[in-house]
């Protein structure tokens, strides 16, 4: 479909909407939804190269005293900052005895194992050898070349946002029993949003969708959706807003016309390994950088300590909806009656 671009910015960013549609009465989008076209945007995502890079946890994550751990795909991971306030990291393994350094402190920079006090800076050292690390300064990556089998790259694909400094950021982590497809599966399917979410949207149309080819126009390959965040019964936000999957794990959501032109939603999804059934789990890290020209925005910013909470809160809402979607699809894929 093409989109037909309609002004969403005016002096006030809220609506009343004059006649609320019941949940019922709402336009069915089940043939719009095709899993054709789906399955090729993900076939099209899984395609594009990652470098072998895992988005870790968020960047605050990652303190002074404290490091960052996590299991990637079986690999346990830590990372930490040294002396000079650098990214480091590597196996969360200590190579003595094999302690979990997850659970080590940092002292000037450098990672002392608990159990017997071995200190690693991290350089190389007796069989532990460091991994490549970026901090891109909302999230915290690795690379994994043993698990991802792809060519390297030297960074990650981090998509583009607004300037850190101009933006409210907030980071949110859950883990549901599937794997990554099934995140990015979902997130690649616009139509269910005022289904299942009728607490967060209402009014969504879906204006453009790339076909259900396995070589479409990677320009093109965006779904275009007009939709209104709803704060109330009848007070909404109305946003254009487009979603783009930049590599396998990643889809960004990003506002291109109405409040907040140019916020940026990512949902990465981070495969953790088996549960003690044998399911699989992924990790979902889900950044949004808030952006907005209104003169309050500032104010907004200052108060982010306060707003970060609410946030996350508002996130983990919608992805105890979608990873529901996201372990049923998974469900059915095992069973033969899901096309993955």
């Amino acid at each position: 479909m093409s989109p037909n671009p309609r002004p969403y910015r005016g002096r006030y960013p809220l609506r009343l909407r004059r006649r609320p549609v019941p949940w019922q009465a709402q336009r069915p989008t089940w043939r719009e939804a095709r899993p054709a076209v789906i399955a090729a945007a993900l076939g099209r995502a899984r395609a594009r190269p990652s470098g072998n890079w895992y988005v870790l946890g968020a960047s605050t994550g990652v303190r002074s005293t404290r490091p960052l751990s996590g299991t990637v795909a079986g690999v346990e991971v830590v990372v930490w900052r040294d002396a000079h306030g650098r990214l480091v990291g590597g196996p969360g393994v200590c190579p003595h005895l094999g302690a979990p350094l997850a659970d080590s402190p940092v002292r000037c920079g450098t990672l002392v194992c608990h159990w017997h006090g071995l200190p690693l800076s991290g350089a190389s050292f007796a069989g532990w050898e460091p991994l490549p690390v970026h901090d891109d300064g909302v999230l915290v990556w690795v690379r994994l070349d043993a698990v991802g089998e792809e060519p390297p790259s030297p960074a990650p694909v981090v998509p583009a946002r607004p300037p850190r400094a101009a933006a409210l950021t907030s980071v949110w982590r859950g883990v549901g029993v599937c794997e990554p497809e099934d995140v990015v599966a979902n997130r690649l399917d616009p139509w269910h949003g005022a289904w299942f979410h009728p607490h967060s949207f209402v009014d969504l149309t879906v204006v453009e969708a790339p076909d259900g080819t396995t070589d479409a126009d990677e320009g093109a390959d965006r779904f275009v959706v007009d939709v209104s965040f709803r704060l109330t019964g009848r007070l909404v936000v109305p946003v254009r807003a487009e979603f783009t999957a930049p590599e396998p794990r990643t889809v960004v959501m990003r506002i291109t016309d109405g409040e907040g032109t140019g916020s940026v939603v990512e949902s990465h999804a981070t495969p953790l390994g088996p549960d003690g059934s044998g399911r699989p789990r992924t990790a979902v890290v889900e950044a949004v950088l808030a952006t907005s020209d209104r003169p309050g925005f500032p104010v907004a910013r200052r108060l982010a300590p306060a707003l970060r909470p609410l946030m996350r809160a508002a996130a983990g809402r919608l992805w105890r909806d979608d990873l529901a979607y996201a372990e049923r699809r998974r469900h059915l894929r095992d069973q033969g009656r899901f096309p993955g």
